[in-house]
């Protein structure tokens, strides 16, 4: 998608400003052609460990995944601790309510090099791969500590030509919209 040249900040609002605009039903078929593009990853095919995240509500839907994916893979969700996310055994039956309202896992921390895949929300991304988060820098610290295969998820329209990057930004190894895989 094209939009003038903004900042962060200004980024940030234009994307929420459009996802506002997407309907429940669009939104539900997005997450399902996400979900079968990710599948026909050989990383993916590969992973044992995956982590994935319980989304916002103005976030791709991730339910669908959850659902699927915790018969057949050892599934992780990020957690809020301070400011740093650490690492938890997904298990549907042992969640709690945690910071910014996210259903989070309860259990014990787990080391984050186990993991083989992540699956990586972002506000925007754009076609060299970069990520723009909301600004809290989580994900950027997380994943500057892994050597798991990092794929960021949203809407096709969160994919812009370019999105404005600090040195600390982590880049994706790939891009996936129920569109197309970057």
């Amino acid at each position: 998608m094209k939009l003038k040249p903004m900042n962060k900040q200004e980024t940030r609002r234009e994307i929420k400003r459009i996802k506002l605009e997407i309907s429940q039903q669009t939104r539900e078929l997005a997450a399902l052609e996400v979900m079968n593009k990710i599948e026909s990853l050989p990383q993916f095919t590969e992973a044992e460990n995956i982590l994935l995240y319980n989304a916002l509500p103005d976030e791709l839907p991730t339910e669908c995944m959850l659902n699927k994916w915790s018969c057949s893979k050892s599934l992780f969700l990020p957690v809020v601790d301070g400011e740093n996310l650490v690492i938890k055994r997904y298990n549907k039956d042992s969640v709690k309510v945690g910071a910014f309202g996210i259903i989070e896992p309860e259990g014990e921390e787990i080391d984050s090099k186990i993991i083989d895949f992540i699956i990586v929300p972002g506000v925007a991304f754009d076609r060299n791969l970069n990520r723009l988060g909301r600004g809290k820098g989580y994900y950027d610290r997380l994943l500057s500590e892994s050597n798991a295969f990092f794929a960021g998820i949203g809407y096709s329209i969160q994919v812009l030509d370019n999105i404005p990057v600090e040195e600390h930004d982590i880049k994706m190894n790939c891009i996936i919209t129920e569109r197309e895989i970057l």
